[in-house]
């Protein structure tokens, strides 16, 4: 069902090792070995407890005999449940579409351009394209003073594409003071890494003084739009930093928006506004199915973000 944690909100926390929900012993920088992503037995059952209930919540229950019966129609003919995510019907103001746990890099391309996206706690794949999106061109992000002075100082380096898997494992992690329950399972990250290493999709990565990595956020690049999907942020300002690293190379590289699923207040305050699915779909249209920057992405030294004048 839907996320108990927006996907593009604020911060996630990764516990000690011994107490962490994802394995995360091959976390290396080695940017092009195959990484295991494996959850912990007691962090599936609590995944699958919490997804139920939430499902269950007031505010979701009426989208549940759409589920049921969308989920039973895949379980019998999973073919003709996957086409229904070729001729889109919108259901509740979430936008569920269909169900299909294809999940290969080009099923996942072609969602994103059409304006659809994967998200699920339990059970098989549900797609969505809500009626309203969170977006911002890369050139409105506001960076605070804060952020400001800490790239000043070089506080932290910033790289990009180099622990794609410890970016989102990180995200998948438990949030402090928020219900634990994640999207970000081992399924989903199998699929974007596969996305990452065919050089569709990209991560954001903060170190700290002692080389830890204490922040960043990964999403998926379709022409000139650029989908985020989660960030964490151990320290102050981390994710924050990240942001505006990534959004003056987004401007700097031609991209005209970036999306973050569903609005909250977080992405409020970073620049974003809401535009509806209307308006959303023919700016996908235009910028999406765009040559775009296909590989390995790395930071440019010669930008400086501290001193970018933005149109926030």
């Amino acid at each position: 069902m839907m996320p108990a944690l927006t996907p593009a909100d604020g911060f996630a926390s990764a516990p000690p090792e011994s107490g962490a929900d994802f394995d995360r012993r091959d976390s290396t920088s080695n940017v092009d070995a195959s990484p295991r992503f494996v959850e912990r037995p007691s962090a599936i059952a609590r995944r699958y407890l919490l997804g139920a209930a939430y499902a269950l919540r007031p505010v979701r229950i009426g989208l549940m005999p759409t589920v049921a019966w969308m989920t039973a129609e895949y379980l019998v003919n999973p073919k003709a449940a996957r086409r229904r995510l070729e001729n889109p019907v919108y259901h509740g103001w979430q936008g569920l579409i269909g169900i299909s746990d294809d999940l290969s890099p080009g099923a996942l391309l072609d969602g994103y351009r059409r304006g659809m996206f994967p998200l699920c706690h339990i059970g098989p794949m549900k797609w969505w394209s809500p009626n309203v999106r969170p977006v911002m061109h890369p050139h409105e992000g506001h960076v605070e003073k804060s952020v400001r002075r800490r790239l000043r100082q070089k506080t932290y380096r910033v790289t990009f594409d180099t622990d794609f898997a410890g970016v989102m494992r990180a995200c998948a992690e438990p949030r402090p003071g928020k219900t634990p329950l994640t999207w970000i399972t081992p399924r989903v990250m199998r699929a974007f890494w596969e996305l990452h290493q065919a050089g569709h999709a990209h991560s954001v990565e903060v170190w700290d003084a002692d080389g830890q990595l204490v922040g960043g956020d990964y999403g998926l690049a379709c022409g000139n739009v650029y989908f985020g999907e989660s960030k964490f942020s151990l320290v102050r300002d981390a994710s924050k930093i990240a942001d505006a690293i990534l959004n003056m190379h987004l401007a700097h590289w031609g991209f005209v928006l970036r999306e973050g699923k569903w609005m909250t207040e977080h992405l409020a305050r970073l620049g974003h506004r809401v535009i509806s699915r209307d308006e959303f779909l023919p700016l996908l249209r235009e910028h999406a199915w765009k040559p775009g920057r296909v590989g390995r992405w790395a930071v440019d030294e010669t930008l400086d973000v501290s001193r970018w004048q933005t149109k926030a």
